[in-house]
């Protein structure tokens, strides 16, 4: 039965999508000119140089469209659902969440779960094309994918507990839609979708490697285009797990503080 409802739980976001073929519609007609625009500015900047910041061409589009797609991997709409801890915290029906057989976190977790592996499907069909069409360049080689695929996951880890820690500020503030968007865009300029990091002055680099941004994103993306070397991974990999394992103390806490401040608010 437990495993039963954890499958149920999971695959309520996805449903939710799949049900609705506008809305699909809408996320691949933006992914693909989301895709088409930025490959056509990378390759406009580099038309008049070979490199730049140590980087080809080839490995800069290949960067950019791929950290486009990462981004699909989270973004579901769940405000169509009235499901966000920020709608729920807003409406009054939070309390739900405690009142259910099944815990809060448990149940954050195995719908974001659901979320990732759904937006896991669109990265892999969206990698596929591109690749067929010589957008996105391959690995260099099967140990280079190999721990780019480690890095991602762990990528996605650290990238699952800071969205957990940025939903779970909606306990203390209640009302953050603009805070809301403002970290959200901090965690997209810091991890580097916006740009490479390397693009960035010195001192937002060094401000960037104490926090956990660019673990979720610069990091798996850099191993891929060989901006890390190989050689090189070993600590990077380690910096991820730490991160996971810091942030999901933290958010650990927070859940039990956030569980003392549960109220009905508009409900």
């Amino acid at each position: 039965m437990a495993v039963l409802n954890a499958w149920r739980v999971t695959r309520v976001t996805p449903l939710g999508e799949l049900h609705t073929p506008p809305r699909m519609t809408a996320a691949l007609l933006r992914l693909t000119v989301q895709m088409v625009l930025v490959a056509s500015l990378w390759q406009g900047l580099y038309a008049a140089t070979g490199t730049t910041a140590g980087l080809s061409r080839e490995q800069a589009v290949t960067y950019a469209v791929l950290a486009v797609l990462a981004t699909r991997i989270r973004e579901l709409d769940q405000y169509a659902g009235r499901d966000t801890v920020l709608q729920h915290m807003q409406f009054g029906t939070i309390v739900y969440w405690y009142l259910r057989p099944m815990a809060p976190q448990r149940y954050y977790a195995l719908r974001a779960l659901g979320e990732q592996l759904y937006g896991l499907v669109w990265v892999l069909a969206g990698y596929a094309v591109c690749l067929a069409v010589r957008v996105v360049e391959p690995p260099e080689s099967a140990a280079v994918a190999g721990v780019f695929a480690v890095s991602a996951l762990l990528g996605q880890w650290v990238l699952y507990y800071v969205m957990l820690a940025i939903d779970q500020l909606c306990f203390w503030t209640l009302r953050n839609g603009a805070a809301m968007l403002i970290l959200i865009f901090a965690q997209n300029l810091l991890s580097g979708v916006y740009a490479p990091l390397w693009f960035f002055p010195d001192w937002f680099i060094t401000m960037s490697a104490f926090l956990p941004f660019q673990a979720t994103l610069s990091v798996p993306l850099s191993l891929y285009v060989g901006r890390i070397e190989l050689s090189d991974a070993a600590p990077q990999l380690a910096l991820q797990a730490v991160w996971v394992v810091a942030l999901a103390l933290l958010t650990r806490l927070l859940w039990r503080r956030a569980a003392r401040r549960v109220i009905s608010q508009g409900g």
